[in-house]
């Protein structure tokens, strides 16, 4: 009988390679316990988040922007996280990083929640973000709504899983850069 704890108690050990950087298994493998035992990052697979990230895609497509047609909302999450990490292998780096991935947090969440009461979009509190954009009055605040619905649970699920390879990387907590 084994005394350790369950596997899904703490995230999988990170693993590094020989030049330092985390290995990409070892990064998946936490990403994935991420999305299957840290219910704010598993959100990132609910259909509101689905829903939200097609309609993301199709807008920028639409607006000209250049989009990655990822697979689905979770590909999106997975790719960009570990992008984040390769381009951020330093300490202040990876700091800098997370502050910045919270300052944008929290301006959409903002944004969601102000939208939110001005409109009364929770009346129907069961209602997916695209369905409840529907009562905005115009293309803009629609397009302002859902971005930050998506950017906030995007975001949230970023920061969930980077503040704890940051803490795990490092040996100390993260805390925000001072901009």
């Amino acid at each position: 009988m084994s005394t350790g704890p369950a596997p899904n108690d703490s995230p999988p050990a990170l693993r590094y390679q020989a030049d330092g950087n985390i290995d990409n298994a070892s990064l998946a493998d936490v990403i994935e316990w991420f999305l299957n035992y840290d219910e704010r990052t598993a959100r990132i697979r609910h259909t509101n988040s689905e829903e939200l990230f097609r309609w993301k895609q199709e807008d920028d497509a639409a607006e000209g922007v250049p989009i990655y047609p990822f697979e689905n909302a979770e590909a999106r999450f997975a790719i960009g996280l570990a992008q984040a990490v390769a381009e951020n292998n330093e300490e202040a780096g990876l700091q800098i990083w997370i502050t910045n991935v919270l300052e944008a947090l929290g301006a959409a969440r903002e944004t969601r929640t102000e939208m939110t009461a001005a409109y009364g979009l929770d009346q129907d509190i069961e209602a997916l973000a695209v369905k409840k954009a529907e009562r905005l009055p115009s293309a803009a605040e629609r397009r302002i709504y859902l971005t930050s619905c998506w950017l906030e649970t995007l975001f949230t699920a970023e920061a969930r899983v980077l503040g704890w390879i940051y803490q795990e990387r490092f040996g100390r907590p993260f805390e925000p850069a001072t901009l």
